[in-house]
């Protein structure tokens, strides 16, 4: 049996700390969350590689690094509330949750959001919650979001995302075609609804599906 203890901080410090991601509560975050929990049994020697892993529903878990730097970019602080778009098997939204008040993930696969409530729940993060939806369209429920996080491409930023952000609220999510490469875009809303846009480079996402998204199939 491995001894996933170590190879979760070697993750840490070879795959995140080396590339640049020092802030202190993301290492943190990253420590207090079993990735081998969040993978296919049969991938679980393989939890912390640097690439991303299938898991369920054909789906894939994103690669660490790229976690990390998402996180990293929607500057998550204590008390915000925080919305992932394509939840998967809740390992993201784990993370955030160790840093955050209140992470809401949305995930479209029936199968996926199973797994990812049993998962959270038996791992007790009791400030995760999972919805079955469309996430291009948000959770307006819940909204305003402090920050808003999409782990798959769309060929823009969907509107009904940006009206949920907060004021002073960051969106990041990779914009571009889901056959060639991405970029990953962080979105600021000003205190006066002005948005401010930047690239932090390029990434590789599975297509973002839904009303603001591509089409399935």
């Amino acid at each position: 049996m491995p001894d996933f203890a170590d190879l979760r901080e070697r993750m840490i410090r070879r795959q995140i700390e080396l590339r640049g991601i020092a802030d202190p509560r993301i290492l943190e975050a990253f420590r207090a969350v079993p990735r081998e929990a969040f993978v296919s049994a049969s991938y679980a020697e393989a939890a912390y590689e640097d690439r991303p892993l299938p898991i369920e529903a054909g789906q894939t878990i994103s690669q660490p690094y790229i976690v990390a730097l998402m996180i990293e970019a929607a500057e998550i602080g204590r008390g915000d509330r925080v919305l992932e778009v394509g939840a998967g098997s809740g390992y993201a939204a784990a993370v955030m949750s160790r840093m955050a008040d209140t992470v809401i993930g949305i995930e479209r696969q029936h199968n996926l959001v199973q797994v990812a409530r049993e998962r959270l729940d038996r791992l007790d993060f009791s400030n995760v919650i999972i919805i079955e939806g469309d996430g291009t369209r948000g959770c307006p429920e819940e909204a305003p979001f402090d920050a808003i996080l999409a782990a798959a491409s769309g060929s823009h930023v969907p509107k009904p995302l940006v009206d949920q952000l907060a004021p002073g609220g960051r969106l990041v999510m990779p914009i571009g075609n889901p056959n060639w490469v991405q970029h990953l875009v962080k979105v600021t809303k000003a205190e006066d609804g002005r948005l401010q846009q930047s690239d932090l480079g390029e990434v590789r996402f599975v297509p973002l599906i839904g009303e603001e998204g591509w089409r399935d199939g």
